[in-house]
C-alpha cells in the first residue's frame, strides 16, 4: 500500500474547486493511503469528506524555524507520491522539502509536472484536470457531496442566502451592502426568507440588511464551513460575490448568482456547478453600478 499526500491549504473557494480532484484522487489510489495537507480553517471539511484517511495541519513555520521545517521535511518524504494542488511558491518549496521526483505540481525536474505554458490563462478547474492528466488521473468524477449538504440547522422553507461578503482588503468584490438590504425586501415580499451568512466579521453586513428587512435571519459568524454547506444545499436561491460560499452553493447544485467586479475574473475563478444553467455570473467593472432589478432577473 503506498501513501499518498494531497496538498490543498486554501482558501475556501480553492478547496472547494478541489472537490473534484480529490474524488480522482481517492479514486485512482482506491487501495491506498491517502492524506491531506491543509490549514486550520478546512480541517472539518477534509475531515468530514469521504476521500481522505488522515488530514495533516500545515502550521505554514517560518523558514528560519529550522526545527520545524526539519519536521515538515520528514513528513513530506514519508510519501511515496505527493500531488500538489496548491501550486503556489510555498508549496513548490515543499517539493524541494521532499527529496523526490514523485510529484505532481509546478516544481521543475517533477514526475509529472504540470508545465503547461498556458495554465495562468485557465481556469481553476481545467487547470487542475490538466494536471491530473499529466500524473495519469483522465477522469475528473462529479463528486457526491451528500455529506455536506445534510448539516447544519433546518430553517424554514423557502428561503434565499445572501453572501454580501468577501476579502476584507478586497472591498471592490463587494456588491454594496445597501443593495443586498433593498434586494431582501424585494425578497420577502416573494414569500422567500433572506438568510445572512458569512464569517463573524461580517456581522455588520447582516446589519445593514436587517434594518431594512428585520425578518432577515442574520447566520454571520454563527455556523461553521460544514454547516455552512448544509444550510446552502437547501437553499432555494443563493446570491453572492466572489466569495467562498457561493463556490459552495454552486458546487452543491444550488441556484446561484454570484457578482463579480474588476478586482477578479470569472474566466478564472467562478464557481462551477453541477448542470446547465444553474451559476448565473454578473460581471462588470464596478458592482456599485449594478441595480438591484439585474440581480433579481436572474431568479428566472
Amino acid at each position: 500500500m503506498a501513501r499518498i499526500l494531497v496538498i490543498r491549504l486554501g482558501a475556501l473557494g480553492d478547496f472547494v474547486q478541489s472537490f473534484a480532484p480529490f474524488a480522482a484522487i481517492r479514486a485512482h489510489h482506491a487501495h491506498d493511503e491517502v492524506d491531506l495537507l491543509t490549514q486550520a480553517p478546512f480541517a472539518e471539511l477534509g475531515r468530514a469528506c469521504p476521500w481522505f484517511d488522515h488530514v495533516l495541519l500545515d502550521r505554514r513555520p517560518p523558514w528560519r524555524d529550522i526545527a520545524a521545517i526539519m519536521a515538515l521535511r520528514r513528513m513530506l518524504r514519508g510519501y511515496d507520491f505527493i500531488y500538489d494542488l496548491q501550486t503556489s511558491g510555498r508549496s513548490t518549496r515543499y517539493f524541494h522539502l521532499s527529496g523526490g521526483r514523485a510529484w505532481s505540481g509546478i516544481g521543475r525536474g517533477a514526475q509529472a509536472v504540470h508545465d503547461n505554458p498556458q495554465r495562468r490563462f485557465m481556469h481553476t478547474r481545467a487547470r487542475q484536470r490538466d494536471q491530473l492528466r499529466r500524473a495519469g488521473l483522465a477522469h475528473l468524477p462529479v463528486p457526491d457531496l451528500s455529506w455536506l449538504a445534510r448539516g447544519g440547522p433546518v430553517l424554514p422553507a423557502p428561503y434565499a442566502v445572501l453572501v454580501p461578503g468577501a476579502a476584507a482588503h478586497r472591498p471592490a468584490k463587494r456588491w454594496p451592502a445597501e443593495r443586498y438590504a433593498a434586494l431582501a425586501v424585494r425578497l420577502r415580499g416573494q414569500g422567500l426568507l433572506p438568510v445572512v451568512v458569512g464569517g463573524g466579521g461580517e456581522a455588520g453586513l447582516a446589519c445593514t440588511i436587517r434594518n431594512a428587512c428585520p425578518d432577515a435571519l442574520d447566520l454571520t459568524g454563527r455556523t461553521t464551513l460544514l454547516e455552512l454547506g448544509g444550510v446552502l444545499a437547501r437553499a432555494a436561491w443563493a446570491v453572492g460575490n466572489d466569495t467562498g460560499p457561493m463556490h459552495m452553493a454552486a458546487a452543491l447544485g444550488v441556484k446561484c448568482t454570484v457578482l463579480f467586479s474588476a478586482d477578479s475574473n470569472p474566466a478564472l475563478t467562478a464557481p462551477v456547478g453541477v448542470r446547465a444553467g444553474q451559476v448565473r455570473v454578473i460581471y462588470v467593472r464596478d458592482l456599485a453600478t449594478v441595480r438591484v432589478d439585474r440581480v433579481a432577473a436572474t431568479r428566472g
